[in-house]
């Protein structure tokens, strides 16, 4: 004889079970699809920093002239495609003619000046240790724009090195620290200015960037 007890458990034993196969099919299906959105939230947020992104080089040798004048009143114009080093009256001034290759605006934070050699696999110092800027300034998106510093104090202890480097005309580096409109998406950038052979120019290159915020693209 059946055993009506005995059925109706069977029952509700395969109805849990079908219901448990339910619940696990539909979390697997809210997990893949929670994935699928983070994905495209992540995406999405990379294609806004892409937009918001500058990627600084040195300027063309065609692009126009930068007029600069630092703090003290000294001044100067500096050529597309070049960098400026000068001393005078005891104070030692920097410039580079730049240009933002990218979609975002940059934003000029710190340089580390120095007078060795170093290669683009030559690591940067730490960010904390790069001197600041004493006044704002921005490269446009897409367009052209200058960095300029100095040294006035004597007992600065790269005055003298690269004071020799300027006298002797041998190449100077500059790493020089930038950021994004909102101060995210930090970047070195590692330049160097070049004496050139025919006049008293200096001829600007860049070597290396290193993303600080985000993975290297090597």
């Amino acid at each position: 004889m059946t055993s009506w007890e005995t059925v109706s458990n069977l029952a509700t034993a395969s109805g849990t079970l079908i219901l448990a196969v339910a619940t696990f099919s539909s979390i697997r299906l809210a997990n893949r699809s929670a994935r699928a959105a983070e994905q495209t939230v992540q995406a999405t947020e990379r294609s806004v920093l892409a937009g918001l992104r500058p990627v600084i080089v040195p300027s063309r040798m065609d692009d126009r002239a930068e007029k600069i004048i630092w703090v003290d009143g000294h001044r100067t114009v500096v050529q597309g495609g070049c960098g400026y080093a000068v001393i005078e009256d005891g104070s030692l001034y920097l410039a580079m003619s730049l240009r933002n290759v990218n979609a975002g605006l940059g934003v000029l934070q710190g340089w580390d000046p120095f007078w060795e050699r170093r290669l683009a696999h030559d690591p940067h110092a730490d960010p904390e240790k790069f001197r600041s800027q004493s006044r704002d300034l921005y490269i446009p998106a897409g367009d052209v724009s200058f960095w300029h510093a100095a040294i006035r104090d004597t007992d600065d202890p790269d005055f003298e090195p690269l004071c020799s480097a300027v006298k002797e005309r041998q190449p100077i580096g500059i790493d020089l620290l930038y950021t994004d409109l909102e101060g995210g998406q930090r970047t070195i950038s590692r330049f160097a200015l070049h004496p050139a052979e025919a006049d008293e120019r200096w001829v600007l290159t860049v070597s290396r960037h290193w993303n600080l915020d985000r993975p290297d693209p090597r």
